[in-house]
């Protein structure tokens, strides 16, 4: 019988699904809190761009600072409690934000309570995350990885389509605290999911205190050491990611706000606000995200992926330096905005599509070749050492867009991300992935 045909679907496992659910519900409701959290900054402070990137810089360090700390909770406790703990406490933080911002009607009153709310809900986060990306080898089948990551990533593209149009509707037409209600029960409803995940835990006889803490921390930064393709490559996604994450995080709002909201005219100006350009940018990646995620999804799973992963990454430098020198030429030289428009809409969609054959594999590779008892431990400093940069990337961005504007951002970003990609051409580790 073929190999490929003794693969049961993952939706038949009862634990999967709990997962997959929940994580829908959730990342639902973080997609609308995101959303609202970066234009209601812009919009009661004046379109002040350094404050953004302030809050990302801030939320970004308090997560990577608890990160770890989930990954040693992660690997002793029950990955699914963890969960809907996490789940539970993020929404009851929301709903408590949207209250005091009731109670506290004042712009800078706001902006103190979203500063506080974010410190606290990625503080959480961070203990969630490494739970989370650890499960699924707790529930699966291990030749049923690559297929599960597959239609994680079909969900969410689905979010990403159908998500941030709901954001922009929902964001345009209801009070900012009434939108994080609904963000808040998304949380709780993602919790109760999770409560039913069932699976085998032998609980740790160790107490778990500072100090042993510290030592679980020590022998993952140890084992991650004796894997030095991941860790060359961990290091190669630390820049990729401070070059990339300006463009999602600071350069689309600011952009929106300077060139699209003010123009007299724009594309689809008579069915779309300003607002929801960025939803449309964030459905093309989704439905690209999908397509591509339905073909890897039946696909077998390789046992060496690092040199296709490299020629994707330099694809998506090619693509963002072709989306770089377009705004210089067509809003800068104030040609056509219009035009940039449908270049930026075909760029998202490629984005999308090169992103998915560079996470799945990637990600699948990792869960086969991590013992599964370090498992939460690396993939919170993998998480750590991808990410690290990406606070101080979003202070810089905002810094750089107040005092030399967008196209010195898009410039900076493109040529970062250029010299990467072509490091890591060379970087024999990687490629041995």
């Amino acid at each position: 019988m073929d190999e490929n045909l003794k693969i049961k679907n993952v939706f038949t496992n009862r634990n999967y699904r709990l997962v997959f659910f929940g994580a829908l519900v959730s990342e639902m409701g973080s997609v609308l809190y995101s959303f609202a959290v970066s234009f209601y900054i812009l919009e009661i402070s004046g379109n002040n761009a350094f404050l953004q990137g302030l809050y990302l810089a801030i939320c970004g360090i308090v997560l990577l600072l608890f990160t770890p700390v989930g990954g040693v909770i992660g690997d002793r406790y029950h990955r699914g409690k963890i969960m809907f703990l996490c789940d539970y406490l993020k929404g009851g933080i929301i709903v408590a934000a949207a209250v005091m911002m009731m109670l506290l009607p004042e712009p800078g009153a706001h902006i103190a309570i979203l500063f506080v709310s974010g410190i606290i809900g990625n503080a959480v986060s961070g203990v969630f995350s490494p739970a989370a990306g650890a499960i699924l080898p707790k529930i699966v089948e291990m030749e049923q990885i690559q297929q599960g990551n597959a239609y994680f990533s079909v969900r969410s593209s689905l979010q990403s389509i159908f998500g941030v149009v709901l954001a922009g509707i929902l964001y345009a037409a209801l009070p900012i605290n009434l939108l994080f209600i609904i963000v808040g029960i998304c949380y709780v409803l993602s919790g109760v999911s999770e409560m039913f995940i069932r699976y085998e835990h032998v609980p740790s006889e160790e107490r778990l205190t500072i100090r042993l803490a510290l030592s679980d921390m020590k022998d993952g930064l140890f084992y991650l050491r004796q894997k030095k393709e991941i860790l060359a490559m961990m290091v190669a996604a630390l820049f990729i990611n401070f070059f990339a994450s300006p463009i999602w995080g600071n350069f689309i709002p600011y952009f929106i706000k300077t060139d699209i909201a003010p123009a007299p005219s724009y594309l689809f100006d008579r069915l779309l606000t300003p607002e929801l350009w960025s939803s449309v940018f964030s459905v093309l990646m989704g439905i690209s995200s999908l397509l591509a995620s339905i073909l890897i999804s039946g696909g077998k799973p390789r046992e060496k992926v690092g040199h296709l992963i490299v020629r994707r990454i330099c694809g998506m430098a090619a693509i963002i330096i072709a989306l770089t020198a377009s705004y210089g030429i067509l809003v800068s030289g104030k040609v056509s905005l219009n035009a940039f428009l449908l270049l930026f809409c075909l760029g998202c969609f490629l984005m999308g599509f090169v992103l998915v054959f560079i996470n799945i594999p990637l990600n699948t590779v990792l869960m086969r070749v991590v013992d599964e008892k370090m498992l939460s431990k690396v993939s919170s400093f993998i998480s750590v050492l991808s990410q690290g940069l990406v606070p101080i990337a979003s202070v810089i961005a905002g810094a750089v867009l107040q005092g030399l504007g967008i196209l010195w951002l898009l410039i900076i970003c493109a040529a970062g991300f250029t010299v990467t990609a072509v490091l890591m051409i060379f970087n024999k580790d990687i490629r041995n992935i």
